[in-house]
């Protein structure tokens, strides 16, 4: 006999709230650093995985910094396309702000073969001479991690914010740790879990947590 399958009867419109409502529950009363709490909440949301309460690090006062940011007109770079589209950019351009990625560009590509380096190194670099106020959002190449990690440390850049979360295997815990080593503002899923749609809901939350909505 098959079993009874019951349905929770939620309305469209409802659907994300409910949704938070079971992330608040199943947390229970684990205790997360005050004002990342929606950022942790929405990681879980985007990827149903609760290790992300715990792998989450936060460098002192982030989320207040990367938010001035935001309302200074920051823009915001990725190492995917996927990561960019994401983003929700209406949001971002009320503040003057907007998104870039330069993976896909012909002079990225030609400089990558020519130096025999990953274009998202070479794009880490493009973006660094934009002269702008920049958060990078990685979520897919420990090797921009690694350029990054570089050129704070030579003094080249200054970001406002580093989202570390790319996923995999190779270099990817190492690059992590390599960000929290260095005085940049960052927001890092420690261990091997991440990707471009964790890196993406990220930017998100800050933008919501800014403009008070969607704050579950």
């Amino acid at each position: 006999m098959k079993e009874t399958i019951e349905l929770e009867n939620v309305r469209p419109m409802d659907i994300e709230g409910r949704s938070f409502e079971i992330i608040t529950e199943e947390l229970g009363d684990k205790e997360l650093i005050p004002g990342t709490e929606l950022i942790v909440k929405r990681c879980i949301h985007t990827s149903a995985d609760f290790d992300y309460a715990d792998n989450l690090c936060f460098s002192e006062g982030v989320v207040e910094k990367a938010m001035e940011a935001i309302k200074e007109g920051a823009v915001i770079v990725t190492d995917t396309q996927m990561a960019r589209s994401g983003i929700n950019k209406k949001a971002l351009a009320r503040y003057g702000g907007e998104v870039f990625c330069f993976i896909s560009d012909e002079d990225v590509a030609a400089e990558a073969k020519e130096r025999g380096v990953t274009r998202a190194v070479v794009s880490m670099e493009k973006a660094a001479k934009m002269n702008k106020k920049i958060i990078f959002a990685i979520g897919n190449a420990p090797t921009a991690l690694v350029r990054l990690y570089e050129m704070v440390q030579n003094g080249e850049l200054d970001p406002a914010l580093i989202i570390g979360v790319p996923v995999g295997f190779v270099n990817v815990v190492q690059s992590k740790e390599l960000i929290m080593q260095t005085d940049a503002p960052y927001i890092v899923a420690r261990g091997r879990k991440g990707g471009s749609n964790v890196a993406a809901c990220i930017c998100n939350a800050l933008l919501y947590m800014i403009n008070n909505d969607r704050g579950y």
